[in-house]
């Protein structure tokens, strides 16, 4: 994106405390089982503090008044927890809403740039109309280049400034609406209706309309909710007992409503319920300061727990054309000489591979300026029959193709493919490249090495990934020689050769069955049906419409290894959320020694023994719980919105790294922090 929204933003925090007030509507409190216990108990000891203000009170009103308070505020702390997760969605939200405008399209009656072109506004084009854009114009909305070619700035989406190739035919020929072109032209096919467009779902995902609760997090939601229940169960018997056990020793005080409500909002889990959601929210949030959209929130959790990642080779590990990098002679034959004619022959080619040829003639052998008209050229184009093309000169006649093709052609004209080029052809092959061979007239005068281009880095990421137990898979439809050379130069795992979509899915498919967690990243329209199987599916924003469709994620990068950032971002969404219970839980080892003895005190005396913390009296010991209660939401939002820190290290040194941390941490900062808050509140005589 464009803009990185920092999570202490002083627009945010001021949204944020607004919404904590307004999210005290029952309506939403109810959402929260845990919280919305607190939220009953908030309006219980209201209720008492009202009682005793107009009568006698079942405590001191102060004191009542006391709880009362923070266990408003343990709600207010919560619902500021959620809010400020929210509030960078809602200010990406705002920044992407600056980048859609109102824009005037030249739609076309047919794909033909010379047809006269009507200007209509943005909003009333709809899918399957054409529209063409030219240098300085900006995409009306989200499409399929059918014709042309052009470069397009894309930073209003990425925030990446640098410019990127949009082409037809291509596997990165979608655009998208609101980018602007900044040299040549191209034709769009309008794939969406208004209000469904990229930026359009972008805007929704990020401020939350979409959010659903993930089998993860409702699994931890019911664990909660039952945790809450026997707590609630266990504080309601403890007045009948505590009336029972006073009748029947004719001594001692029986216990308060109003300490039974704090005793059971510090003993069930309020601090993991009251941050929950914000946990859940910040880890999609985190997803899109990646420049990843995330499209369900399932997709964030799976991307944690994968154990294999499937890549489509062409534009995912490779730049997706083919370059050319060499020309090789026939004996002989002057490599000046078969540069000159490769050139020719690829003047009126405009695949990205004819434009490589003519490039590299230009640079190596400073072949350049050539005048189409005055050389009377006819240029013969490439057909699937004839698998070569070429063109015709005065006196000459050039072809350039598959080797198999030009020896055909060439013993047509009674000659043959010379052993050199043979020799030249089968080493190309062997390091997964792809030979062409050029031919003027029966002679054959040498080879063209095209080259698939490994993007830069991506070894690195995927000896990362490795070390983090994700297998690679690279799928592509080459034979397995040049199959394999690319799989040895990108440094991926195992690779499936001579691949269909139907073998993609097969993999995905059988890999699932044996247990696997599979992710894939592909852009292309062939990876569509594997991108829907797979558990985390990654399109690419280059690639085509039907990938972003069957994707769950979106990497607005188009960076194939983003799949580090993007587990990376799962693991800390699933080892925060279990770090933040396991604090939470440990907690009430604590909250039991402070409040519990406190509580009944008055009934059974002898309980003042477990006062270990050495607590300055029962009102105090209560107090400082409730108060520490609250308190630690407070303390431990950044780290919600931030999450745990991941460190790449195995599985089990990571549980036990957390576990000693949070677990051991969970036991004494509540030892800690109570008995600071009752050393303060003694100190200022508030109890």
């Amino acid at each position: 994106m464009a803009t990185k929204i920092s999570i202490w933003d002083l627009g945010i925090i001021k949204t944020a405390i607004r919404d904590s007030f307004l999210k005290l509507n029952p309506r939403h409190q109810i959402r929260n089982p845990v919280m919305f216990t607190v939220y009953i108990g908030s309006l219980l000891t209201s209720g008492l503090f009202i009682q005793a203000c107009l009568g006698t009170g079942e405590a001191p009103a102060s004191f009542i008044f006391a709880i009362t308070l923070w266990l408003w505020f343990t709600l207010l702390f919560a619902n500021f927890a959620e809010a400020m997760a929210e509030g960078r969605g809602k200010a990406q939200a705002q920044a992407l809403r600056k980048a859609r405008r109102e824009i005037q399209a030249k739609k076309l009656a047919k794909a033909d740039k010379n047809a006269k072109t009507i200007l209509v506004p943005s909003a009333s084009l709809r899918a399957g109309d054409l529209v063409l854009v030219e240098t300085g114009d900006f995409i009306p909305s989200d499409g399929e280049i059918i014709e042309g070619i052009a470069s397009v700035n894309e930073s209003a989406i990425t925030g990446e400034s640098a410019p990127v190739i949009r082409e037809s035919g291509s596997d990165r020929n979608a655009v998208t609406g609101g980018t602007q072109v900044i040299s040549d032209w191209i034709i769009v096919r309008i794939t969406t209706n208004p209000g469904e467009t990229f930026i359009d779902r972008m805007i929704a995902l990020v401020e939350g309309a979409k959010r659903q609760k993930t089998p993860n997090e409702i699994a931890l939601t019911i664990l909660l909710a039952a945790l809450t229940l026997v707590f609630l169960l266990v504080c309601a018997t403890l007045l009948p007992f505590s009336f029972y056990s006073v009748g029947a020793m004719k001594a001692g005080k029986v216990i308060s409503i109003t300490v039974l409500v704090a005793l059971f909002v510090c003993l069930a889990p309020t601090t993991i319920g009251g941050l929950l959601s914000a946990i859940g929210i910040a880890g999609m949030d985190r997803m899109i300061q990646a420049n990843v959209i995330a499209l369900s929130g399932r997709a964030v959790e799976a991307a944690g727990d994968i154990d294999t990642l499937i890549l489509d080779k062409t534009g995912t590990i490779t730049l997706g054309n083919r370059q050319a990098t060499a020309f090789i002679p026939a004996e002989g034959v002057n490599v000046e000489t078969l540069a000159n004619a490769a050139q020719l022959a690829s003047l009126a080619d405009e695949t990205p591979e004819g434009r490589s040829i003519v490039v590299l003639a230009k640079e190596k052998y400073g072949l350049r300026g050539r005048d189409l008209v005055e050389l009377g050229a006819t240029f013969i184009p490439f057909t699937a029959q004839t698998r070569m093309s070429g063109a015709n000169l005065p006196g000459r006649q050039i072809r350039k193709g598959a080797a198999e093709a030009i020896e055909s052609y060439v013993k047509d004209l009674g000659s043959s493919v010379p052993f050199s080029v043979q020799k030249s052809v089968d080493a190309i092959a062997r390091q997964g490249g792809t030979p062409l061979v050029v031919a003027e007239g029966k002679n054959v005068l040498g080879v063209i090495h095209l080259k698939d281009i490994v993007k830069g880095g991506i070894r690195e990421r995927f000896a990362q990934l490795r070390q983090m137990g994700i297998r690679t898979i690279m799928v592509t439809g080459d034979n397995p020689l040049t199959a394999a050379a690319i799989a040895a130069e990108a440094g991926v795992d195992d690779f499936l050769a001579n691949s269909k979509p139907e073998d993609k899915l097969k993999l995905i498919r059988r890999l699932q069955a044996e247990g696997h967690l599979v992710a894939m990243t592909g852009d292309g329209t062939n990876d569509a049906p594997a991108l829907a199987q797979a558990d985390v599916a990654v399109a690419m924003n280059t690639g085509t419409q039907a990938a972003k469709e069957a994707g769950n994620l979106v990497d607005l990068d188009s960076n194939p290894t983003k799949l580090l950032e993007v587990v990376e971002i799962g693991k800390q969404l699933l080892m925060t959320r279990g770090s933040l219970t396991t604090f939470s839980i440990a907690n009430d080892v604590a909250k039991y020694f402070a409040i519990l003895p406190a509580a009944f005190a008055g009934t059974y005396p002898a309980l003042n023994a477990l006062n270990i913390m050495r607590l300055s009296s029962s009102n105090s010991a209560i107090l400082s719980a409730v108060i520490f209660n609250a308190l630690i939401i407070v303390f431990l939002i950044p780290l919600a919105l931030r999450g745990v820190a991941y460190h790449r290290m195995s599985a089990t040194r990571l549980l036990r790294s957390n576990v000693l941390v949070y677990g051991l941490g969970g036991l004494l900062v509540p030892f800690i922090g109570i008995k600071i808050v009752d050393l303060l509140l003694a100190f200022f005589g508030l109890t």
